[in-house]
């Protein structure tokens, strides 16, 4: 199986990062800069947040049916990713840089729009990237050069900001949402179009024709996909309670708010660095294995943000650096190229390739999981009675419940993760035999 080029994964891989670089803030900016400038009770940005997500229930499976069976001179993902741009585009304007007097509607409404955006980009573009080689381990270097451009993405949704705040003075979560959606608006025409432009689109000779409930029958009765992304769900989870919480904790708790941008910085700068270690990793140990360790590396890690007080910014540093570290192949390298395998086993199993309609449910299990985080975040906020508009003059009790919530209460969704993968049963030689049959039916197919 020949390599991919480094220019074909370069201009595959460029979409993913001005969409990494305005969900991010969604993510971690949004709830704060809502809850407190914009006076949105924590609790109905929580609901805001499952009502998006509702939204996704319906959009990404559609999409994914869709896109599966777009028939276009241009090929079945092209025209999607293209299509996709306008909306993200004014999503992010609107939700990034609101009018004066915008509230609850405005999240509700400008969030759903960003999030069918999304769902435009995403579910045909990680189908696109499944479908670039069939082989195990060049998978992963597709991830891995994907996961490294959305991880340049977030990095520069906090770089752009932290350099505006260290040579001029400009700081603030307004200020950090107006940047990064300039910056935004900017790249993600070009990024897209070079990705549109020069990426090939390999013609898949098993098109799909199942309708879209059977279709989704089929899928979960694929055992190995319920189990990846079952793990992938709960520890994705854990991840995305902490990351609404990164803003509130480094600014109520150490008392660094302006210094948030910096500690996020230097966490995506080594998730930047580590996704080659995970993806040499993976070819050597199998990446299920892998996956595992960066379970366990974040799960360990975590805890240790419970020892850190008032003043004590630069001593969150180190367990920073071991959990951007665990994130450079927990996040997105190492479960989507897993992903890539156990669609292969369904194409055996149906006879049909329907990548298209796993991606979708894979984009609405990550999204899912990114808003359930965050409301858990939210909800449990609420729960210990902490007050945004207060922020480090909270009580004792209530302080801790943002403590308790950041650091510990994350890993048990990491612990429980690793325990369903660790069985996880394709390996890189069970994967070659799928390969071979499929390839095999692939030349009883085709004509003499």
């Amino acid at each position: 199986m020949s390599k991919l080029s480094k220019a074909t994964l370069f201009s595959y891989s460029l979409a993913d990062l001005p969409v990494a670089m305005s969900l991010f803030p969604v993510i971690v900016f949004i709830p704060r800069f809502y809850s407190k400038e914009l006076a949105v009770p924590l609790a109905t940005v929580g609901t805001i947040l499952v009502l998006h997500r509702v939204f996704d229930a319906i959009t990404d499976p559609l999409m994914g049916h869709f896109s599966d069976r777009t028939k276009s001179r241009w090929g079945r993902r092209r025209p999607w990713v293209a299509a996709s741009v306008p909306l993200l585009m004014l999503g992010v304007y609107q939700l990034f840089i609101p009018p004066d007097g915008a509230g609850g509607w405005h999240l509700l409404g400008w969030g759903m729009v960003l999030s069918l955006g999304t769902t435009m980009l995403l579910v045909p573009y990680y189908a696109w990237g499944a479908e670039l080689s069939p082989d195990y381990r060049e998978r992963s270097r597709v991830t891995g050069a994907r996961a490294m451009a959305g991880i340049v993405g977030s990095f520069s949704a906090q770089a752009i900001p932290a350099l505006c705040l260290l040579f001029l003075g400009l700081g603030g979560n307004s200020f950090v949402l107006t940047a990064v959606a300039t910056t935004m608006l900017v790249l993600m025409p070009l990024c897209v179009a070079v990705t549109v432009w020069r990426t090939p689109e390999p013609v898949v000779a098993i098109q799909s024709q199942v309708p879209v409930r059977k279709g989704l029958r089929l899928m979960f009765e694929n055992k190995p996909f319920l189990q990846l992304v079952l793990a992938f769900m709960i520890g994705s989870i854990g991840l995305n309670i902490t990351t609404p919480l990164y803003a509130f904790f480094v600014a109520d708790v150490l008392g660094s708010e302006d210094q948030t941008i910096y500690m996020l910085s230097f966490f995506y700068l080594t998730s930047l660095l580590a996704v080659p270690f995970w993806v040499r990793l993976a070819g050597r140990i199998g990446k299920h294995r892998a996956y595992i360790g960066a379970f366990f590396l974040l799960a360990f890690a975590h805890p240790f943000y419970l020892l850190l007080g008032e003043g004590d910014f630069w001593w969150m540093l180190p367990i920073t650096l071991a959990t951007g570290f665990a994130a450079g192949g927990f996040s997105q390298t190492l479960p989507n190229s897993m992903k890539a395998d156990v669609i292969d086993i369904d194409t055996l199993a149906s006879g049909e390739n329907r990548a298209g309609l796993y991606f979708a449910a894979w984009s609405f299990a990550q999204k899912a999981t990114a808003t359930l985080g965050a409301a858990i975040a939210m909800f449990g906020l609420s729960l210990f009675e902490y007050d945004a508009q207060l922020g480090g003059a909270n009580g004792p009790d209530e302080t801790f419940g943002l403590r308790f919530l950041f650091s510990t209460f994350p890993s048990l969704f990491f612990l429980t993760g690793a325990a369903i993968v660790w069985k996880y049963p394709i390996t890189e030689e069970r994967h070659r035999e799928i390969r071979a049959e499929l390839d095999a039916r692939a030349g009883e197919v085709l004509p003499s």
